[in-house]
């Protein structure tokens, strides 16, 4: 099948390479010629496993290739994805301009039934402005061309995205013809073999659904985040209070762990989008603002931390382990380490900053300056250190030697934002030790 996807970001990339690979003939536009190029050269722009083998392979065999062109993509394609970003607007609205440019684009060139299918995480009722869209530019030509809009939501984690494409556990489809639907059916029959995933529904449903689905994720998030300081208040432990709420399959173990807040593309703005949804529909979402208002107040539970362990953080170095968001990805959007170390420069501190995949882009963000130093190890970072702080639970920060540890820190103190370690197990090494809802505060 000839699809087109618009927009060579993380959800465009991931859509594009899995559609290649399953024999699609796939064509990725987008307006950034410099990324046209560097992905035309095999180039992968962000960090995700097994993403860049899959270009490659595909680009190679010639089933995956990269424009600038608008009327290229939309010829080539009977399926026309959006797939760009949504960025936040200062209200917390999503601002939908690229997806409504892309929509126009569409309108302007297309000359035969094309299945347009936004893939980018969209309010409630963007389909029908996108159909609006089309519609204006076609009226304009004076062309009569039929065409269906589908919503089809992305749930890809960052880190596992290409398995997720792949293996999906739903494949939700928002419809307003039947042979729309019967397109989407084939489109996604080659990753729905094993068993029936796809779940049709109408268009506004569907795009409900992705934001339900991260708001409902989001707030087990901040529930568990505010039953940790209330852990810490009551003397309580949190680990043994999730084991024990885990174990009930209602609850379940996934996104009830404890920690210094949630980060990332999704989790922060569609929280805001949605809230604002409802605001603009007269509903007064106040769940959905206690959940941002807890995630914002954990943001800053560590430095918090550190202000009481050291009276001020003025003149002191903390060694960071963990930049991104979360592990197995370089995107530090909206990450817990950037309010720490942004916290701990305004108090007149530095930063001695490791993670495996991150460095590249603190650097982009941050670039050079006096109070952040890059370390080229986990060990390099600590090394001379007032504190170590944890941000991201990568793995390589499981298992560390406290002895050595406690060697290298100038003040023996850890504080733990993701619970990684025994309290006991840390103390027995002469190291003081701060975890989230685990008794010190």
């Amino acid at each position: 099948m000839n699809i087109t996807i618009f927009g060579s970001g993380y959800v465009g990339l991931v859509t594009a390479a899995c559609f290649a690979d399953a024999g699609n003939d796939v064509l990725c536009v987008d307006v950034d010629a410099a990324k046209v190029e560097r992905l035309r050269r095999g180039e992968c722009p962000i960090y995700e496993p097994g993403l860049e083998t899959l270009l490659v392979d595909n680009a190679w065999a010639g089933r995956l290739r990269f424009t600038t062109s608008a009327a290229e993509g939309v010829a080539h394609g009977l399926y026309q994805f959006i797939a760009v970003g949504t960025p936040p607007n200062e209200d917390g609205s999503a601002d939908m301009q690229y997806v409504l440019a892309v929509a126009r684009s569409i309108g302007q060139h297309m000359n035969g039934y094309r299945v347009v299918v936004s893939k980018s995480t969209v309010p409630v009722g963007t389909a029908d402005k996108v159909r609006e869209a089309i519609a204006i530019e076609l009226h304009g030509r004076n062309a009569s061309v039929e065409f269906d809009v589908v919503s089809n939501p992305e749930f890809l984690k960052e880190g596992a995205a290409v398995a997720d494409f792949n293996k999906p556990d739903r494949i939700i489809v928002g419809v307003s013809s039947d042979k729309a639907a019967e397109h989407m059916a084939a489109l996604y029959a080659p990753f729905n073999r094993n068993h029936d995933r796809i779940i049709v529904m109408d268009v506004r449903s569907s795009e409900l659904t992705k934001y339900a689905a991260n708001a409902m994720l989001a707030t087990k998030i901040s529930f568990m985040n505010e039953m940790a300081n209330l852990a810490e208040v009551v003397g309580a432990d949190i680990e043994k209070v999730r084991l024990g709420i885990g174990s009930d399959p209602r609850i379940g173990f996934d996104f009830i762990y404890p920690g210094c807040g949630y980060g990332g593309s999704c989790f922060p703005k569609d929280v805001k989008a949605l809230a604002h949804t409802a605001h603009s529909a007269g509903f007064d979402a106040r769940l959905l603002k206690g959940v941002e208002a807890v995630n914002l107040q954990q943001k800053n539970r560590l430095f918090r931390k550190m202000q009481r362990h050291f009276g001020s953080v003025e003149n002191r170095t903390v060694a960071l382990w963990g930049l991104a968001f979360k592990p197995k990805t370089d995107d530090m959007r909206e990450a817990p380490s950037r309010d720490l170390m942004e916290a701990v420069w305004a108090a007149g501190g530095c930063i001695r900053a490791y993670d495996p995949v991150a460095m590249d882009e603190t650097r982009k963000i941050y670039g050079e300056r006096d109070d952040l130093y890059l370390a080229s190890s986990p060990e390099d970072a600590v090394m001379g250190a007032d504190a170590l702080a944890i941000v991201t639970e990568w793995r390589v920060f499981h298992s560390p030697n406290f002895e050595r540890l406690a060697s290298l820190l100038r003040n023996r103190v850890i504080f733990d934002g993701r619970n990684l370690y025994d309290p006991a197990l840390v103390e027995r090494a002469g190291i003081a030790y701060y975890a989230i809802g685990r008794g010190r505060t």
